[in-house]
């Protein structure tokens, strides 16, 4: 499988969390759609790095976690 390089400007993105999360949670994961990418970082470290997905590989991502199994939020 190819990798490619995925840039955005995630300065004025709006990160939100999962709805399962909770309101008081601190220890989670967020995720920003901004045009041509989807950004996801600590909630813990908002101002630390993110990670930078091509929109398909999100949804793959969130598909091969549904069929596992696994909980995003």
């Amino acid at each position: 499988m190819a990798t490619k390089r995925v840039s955005a400007d995630l300065t004025h993105a709006s990160w939100f969390k999962s709805s399962r999360s909770g309101p008081n949670c601190d220890n989670c994961v967020e995720v920003a759609f901004v045009t041509g990418a989807v950004g996801v970082r600590d909630s813990k470290d908002p101002s630390g790095p993110a990670l930078v997905f091509a929109p398909g590989d999100w949804l793959a991502f969130v598909g091969g976690t549904k069929r596992t199994g696994l909980s995003l939020g």
